[in-house]
């Protein structure tokens, strides 16, 4: 039996104590012996073929106990813990109390899932945003397709125009000698952005391809350049290029072309609809974000400090995946923002906590109705992941522990029954809830 006791000795804390058999103890320090001893110089023998107990007296008696139970407490571990029917959310800190003829005893300190309490949770009172749909939003929507399938032309008998695209060349003077950073050539701009200094664009508005012209701007106070800052240029431009954007004409053929409708108004209610779906899942959220909060409110728990970093490793593992998958790094968005370690994993503290507490929050009232997830639900759940991945379900179920499945399944159902059971007014959001605290901000999000 490989647990000897178990007690708690703190709060979500637990000590186990391990009783490994003495002789597989023995056989494993001998393969650890055997592997090792072609590495060790021991005065007198030969490089591989000096006794066992010659090299425990020179490097001392333990010398191959760690590589020995690195292997050996893993399997112990797991039974112990199975055998005392814990849940345990940490790391165990295993000691090496005593080595006896009897046998190994180890001792292993670990955290545990905190003991969870609720108060009420049927019956809260939430808003739930009331979902219209307006023609500018539908003409936005259909405005943003048209851009993306307009023709760019090369405009050749007219000047420059504000929604024009140019390509320039320039070259900024500070009385009358040329800056840092002020020179460029052939630089695509569209009039109108306002993305070059206050003033700039307007001037090449008027101005005809070929034409090379002056311009006079006045830096802003608050320039990233502080030797610029407030201060008078001038910039010789050079017009190479004047381009227009045409959008398609919004008809029935330009429907045919971009959907599988054959009229406008076809078109436009499936637009509508698909608004509306968005406007409904955000709701949804909206609802269920304020479910969550106050199930969080009537909530007691000791939650151990593991879990919310374990859940903050989570969060950074995440952001710093999805910088790697745009070419970045978490230690480029160190450098170009000057922020550490440390507050990355403070900026996302809150909301670790929060999802933490959730999760043992909606267990407990999983737990209290008595929700179960069936073999069909766990199987459907595993085929939205494959399909959704592209990948075989077997894949999915071989890299995905089916307890997690279960967690979800569980954790959506306690979700449902909060909702059901809750008082939900549709409309604006109460004043009480409008004079919420800012959220924490957290680290910026790659675009």
């Amino acid at each position: 039996m490989a647990l000897k006791s178990s007690k708690k000795t703190a709060v979500n804390t637990y000590e186990l104590e391990l009783l490994l058999d003495k002789a597989s103890f023995d056989a494993e320090v001998m393969k650890v012996y055997r592997r090792s001893v072609g590495k060790m110089n021991v005065p007198g023998f030969r490089r591989g073929k000096a006794p066992k107990s010659v090299v425990e007296k020179m490097y001392g008696k333990t010398v191959f106990y760690d590589d020995a139970l690195e292997t050996l407490v893993p399997p112990l571990y797991e039974e112990a813990v199975a055998q005392a029917k814990l849940d345990v959310v940490s790391r165990p800190d295993i000691e090496l109390v005593s080595v006896e003829d009897d046998g190994v005893l180890l001792k292993a300190t670990v955290t545990v899932k905190p003991t969870v309490k609720l108060g009420e949770y049927k019956g809260f009172q939430v808003y739930r945003p009331e979902v219209t749909v307006t023609e500018e939003e539908i003409d936005r929507e259909i405005d943003a397709v048209r851009q993306r399938n307009a023709r760019v032309l090369t405009v050749e008998d007219r000047p420059a125009e504000t929604g024009d695209d140019v390509v320039i060349d320039f070259k900024g003077y500070r009385d009358g000698t040329p800056f840092e950073g002020g020179e460029a050539e052939k630089q695509s701009l569209k009039l109108g952005s306002n993305t070059f200094i206050p003033g700039f664009e307007d001037q090449i508005v008027g101005h005809s391809t070929g034409d090379a012209f002056t311009v006079s701007v006045t830096f802003p106070e608050d320039y990233h350049e502080s030797s610029l800052a407030g201060q008078p240029a001038t910039f010789d431009v050079k017009l190479h290029e004047i381009k227009k954007t045409e959008l398609p004409e919004l008809d029935d053929e330009f429907v045919k072309d971009v959907s599988e409708f054959d009229t406008l108004d076809a078109y436009k209610e499936s637009v509508r609809s698909k608004i509306e779906e968005r406007k409904n899942a955000s709701a949804d959220a909206e609802v269920e974000r304020q479910l969550i909060d106050q199930l969080i409110g009537v909530m007691t728990a000791e939650v151990p400090e593991c879990m919310i970093e374990s859940e903050i490793d989570r969060y950074v593992n995440d952001y710093d995946y999805r910088l790697r998958s745009q070419g970045a790094s978490i230690d480029l968005y160190y450098q170009y923002t000057g922020s550490t370690p440390e507050a990355l994993r403070g900026s996302f503290r809150a909301e670790a906590e929060r999802q933490v507490k959730s999760r043992l929050a909606l267990e407990k009232v999983a737990k209290s109705e008595k929700l179960k997830a069936g073999k069909k639900e766990i199987d459907e759940e595993y085929r939205k992941i494959a399909s959704g991945y592209a990948v075989e379900m077997d894949y999915v179920k071989q890299n995905i522990p089916e307890d997690g499945i279960v967690s979800d399944l569980l954790a959506q159902k306690a979700i449902k029954v909060l909702r059901e059971n809750a008082v939900v007014t549709v409309g604006e959001k109460p004043k009480e809830e409008a004079a919420e605290k800012p959220v924490e901000e957290t680290a910026e999000k790659p675009e």
